[in-house]
């Protein structure tokens, strides 16, 4: 089943269509870089995009080192 998520960026209100486990995490983590229930504006939105990146890029290493230690058991 599929829950709207809704986030105003530069005074414009965007709905996300999401499956519904999906929704409560994508919720969870848009409080911790919205103003969830307000406006934000680009640079917010750009920041974000960042660190999610910058989150992704140090999983994605972590996993990397992982794979390798495993391999060499």
């Amino acid at each position: 089943m599929n829950t709207k998520i809704a986030l105003t960026l530069n005074a414009k209100r965007y709905d996300i269509d999401v499956e519904e486990d999906f929704a409560h995490f994508l919720t969870a983590q848009m409080k911790q870089d919205f103003e969830f229930h307000g406006n934000n504006d680009l640079k917010l939105l750009l920041q974000a995009y960042v660190r999610k990146n910058f989150a992704l890029y140090q999983q994605e290493k972590q996993m990397g080192e992982l794979i390798d230690r495993l391999q060499n058991l």
